[in-house]
Formats: C-alpha cells, structure tokens, sequence
C-alpha cells in the first residue's frame, strides 16, 4: 500500500496501436440492476488513498446485437453462499462476500422487461463472481475462451475461484483469439464477423481473461471483466492491493502488462471494469442516479 508497484515506462514505450475494427453494425448495452458496496480505496487500488472509498459490485450486463442478445459475466446466483461462495478458501470469504441485499443475476434480468431472452453467455473469465449466476440459467450455452476452459477443467479441483458446476450440462462453445491485434491489444476474435462485438486478450488475472469490445451508438466501450476492478487502476497504472489481489491474479505481472495496455487504450474507448459501480452505472436504464456515473 505504501510502495505501489512503478509503471514500466519502457513497456509502455514497446506498445503498439493497431486501431479499431471496422464496424458495420452497433449493439447496445444495459448493465442489470445491482447493489453496490462502498470499501477503502487501498484495498482495491494498490497505494491509492484518495478517494477514501470507491464502489464495488457484482455487475452484469446485456449486450442487444441484431443476430443475438447475450449475457456477459453473470455474477451471482440464487443461495449464492451454499452454491459458490463456501467452495472458496476461508481466507477468501471475508474479502469477497457482498452484501446481504445483493441481487441475483436471474432477478435483476426479470425486472428488465424490455430486454430479450439471452441466446448465450459470455464470461470475460470464469471465477465464481463471473459464473455462478448460470446456476440460475440451466441449458443457457456458454461461450468460453478455450485457455480459461483448460484452467479451470483440468486438474482434480477448481483453481482458486473456479467455480466448475456452473459450466456443467451445458453447451459449452469454446473459442481461439485468433484474430490481428486490436488497439494495443495482442489478439482478437470478431465475434459476428462484422467488427460490432471484438473480443481482445486481457490475459493475466486468469488465463483466458477477455475484453468485451463493443460498438455503441455512442462510441466504442470495452467491457473489461477484472482486467482492473477499477477504473483508478487503469488511470494510475496500479496493481490490485495485495489482499486479495495476490489470491485473485492468477498471474501478477502478466496483469500488470494489460494494465499498462488498458491505460494506453483509455482515450479511445470507454473502459468498464465489471466490478466498477460506477463506471457500469451509465448503462443502467435509469434506477440507479445518472449523477453517480462517470461523466
């Protein structure tokens, strides 16, 4: 907290801009209703003391393109301690427990009567916070980078906030970044084929971590799962804290570096880590105040 780890100046010097996709066609995104929680600031922001406290929370969204409607990182499920939260190590629980009132992914898409039914998941990675909501959607096909389905299929237990029951007896889709470079991001894959929906390599947090690059009416936003937890992190260049940080990143200076990738691209797409209330909240459809929301 006292000694941040420096931005690497010639890292960042090293990275290049392969520009945007060209997208014919634009989606739309509702971030589904949730509660935040306020926490210290250096508990998520490694060395950032200001603001004293920031807002936290399980987000999900909704991602409308013409061909489909998808669900991107349904976070929590029903009866979340029993199903997803005890399977954590006990040092864990305390850090990541939300708050009582939290609100169920299969609620909160219930109270948005005017979105479509999702034809199919996409988790930017799959910790429990970011799946378990599928327990509430069985037979709900899944689209999953194949790294982070090695990562948390094989071996004998889950990894460290695997949670494997949400992707079982299920269509699971897997897919290869096997598309050009992005912005400053080393590999891509269009998911449509028609540059509206890019998903880009945020690798580090977890292996197979992916961005969520959509085109807006109002421009473009990178839904950037827990790449960062917030978007101070982006802007400073700083590590989560070390608790729970050192738990949560899979590996630490492989993050690092899509940091420094994320801080580059920040002026030309709107970043959305998914825990940031709110930088998540100017897609609300209008419950939670608009005044809360980044300008």
């Amino acid at each position: 907290m006292v000694r941040p780890r420096k931005p690497d100046e010639s890292f960042l010097r090293s990275i290049a801009d392969a520009g945007l996709p060209n997208a014919r066609r634009t989606v739309e995104i509702t971030t589904l209703e949730q509660v935040p929680r306020a926490v210290p600031t250096p508990m998520v922001v490694e060395g950032r003391f200001n603001p004293r406290r920031i807002r936290n929370a399980l987000t999900s969204f909704v991602v409308r393109h013409p061909e489909a409607t998808f669900l991107v990182d349904p976070s929590f499920c029903l009866d979340a301690e029993r199903r997803a939260i005890a399977e954590l190590p006990a040092i864990l629980r305390v850090a990541v427990r939300p708050p009582a009132d939290t609100i169920a992914t299969v609620t909160a898409l219930k109270g948005e009567t005017q979105l479509p039914a999702p034809d199919f998941a996409l988790p930017t990675h799959a910790h429990w916070d970011h799946v378990c909501g599928l327990l509430d959607f069985p037979g709900l096909p899944v689209h999953l980078h194949s790294d982070e389905h090695r990562w948390i299929a094989d071996g004998v237990v889950a990894p460290v906030g695997g949670v494997r029951d949400s992707l079982r007896d299920r269509p699971v889709e897997q897919f290869d970044l096997d598309g050009p470079p992005v912005l400053t991001f080393t590999r891509s894959r269009d998911l449509f084929g028609d540059g509206s929906v890019v998903l880009v390599d945020l690798a580090g947090h977890t292996p197979g971590s992916i961005g969520i690059l959509c085109h807006t009416s109002t421009g473009w936003v990178l839904l950037a799962g827990d790449a960062a937890w917030h978007h101070l992190q982006i802007e400073d260049i700083r590590q989560k804290a070390g608790y729970p940080g050192l738990f949560a990143d899979v590996d630490r200076d492989a993050t690092f570096r899509t940091l420094h990738r994320l801080h580059l691209a920040r002026h030309t797409v709107t970043i959305v880590p998914t825990h940031d209330h709110d930088a998540s909240s100017r897609f609300t459809t209008g419950r939670i105040d608009p005044a809360q929301a980044l300008p």
